[in-house]
């Protein structure tokens, strides 16, 4: 899994004009299902980024995470998180997990990482969503799996 995570102060998702998802501060998650994740990688990307110390404490280290802060979840599919863009110039997202496997993980991911997080919106799988956000810093974190498993 891929995922791409922005400290805000916030953000909202909307469908065809209409806010779906919205969350202050705390993290905006764009997520990416690959088309080799398991189903074991759900809970480990999910406590990674729940217990991820990226707020400033008193003496402004970056050292507190969203409960620390009380912060809020907004976790949005984004399947171009696999664009390989070696050959050409148009990326293919051929690596991305199939329609029905990504919804089914997105959806274990979201149950899954509210056992941290009280505050968890999302926007709506397979449409085009309008994102805004206030990116706090900014802020901007990348995390695949497959990298963070070799470092275990």
């Amino acid at each position: 899994m891929r995922a791409v995570i922005q400290r805000v102060e916030k953000a909202s998702v909307s469908v065809n004009g209409q806010v779906v998802g919205s969350c202050g501060k705390g993290f905006l998650v764009l997520l990416c299902v690959m088309g080799e994740d398991t189903e074991a990688e759900i809970p480990f990307l999910s406590a990674k980024i729940a217990k991820m110390r990226i707020f400033e404490d008193e003496s402004g280290k970056i050292n507190k995470s969203l409960s620390d802060v009380s912060g809020e979840l907004l976790i949005i599919s984004q399947f171009t998180l696999a664009a390989n863009c070696v050959h050409g110039n148009r990326p293919d997202f051929f690596s991305a997990a199939a329609p029905d496997k990504a919804k089914a993980y997105f959806d274990t991911f979201v149950c899954d990482i509210k056992q941290y997080v009280p505050h968890v919106e999302t926007g709506v799988f397979g449409e085009h969503m309008t994102v805004e956000l206030v990116n706090d810093g900014p802020f901007t974190i990348t995390l695949d799996t497959n990298e963070l498993k070799k470092k275990k």
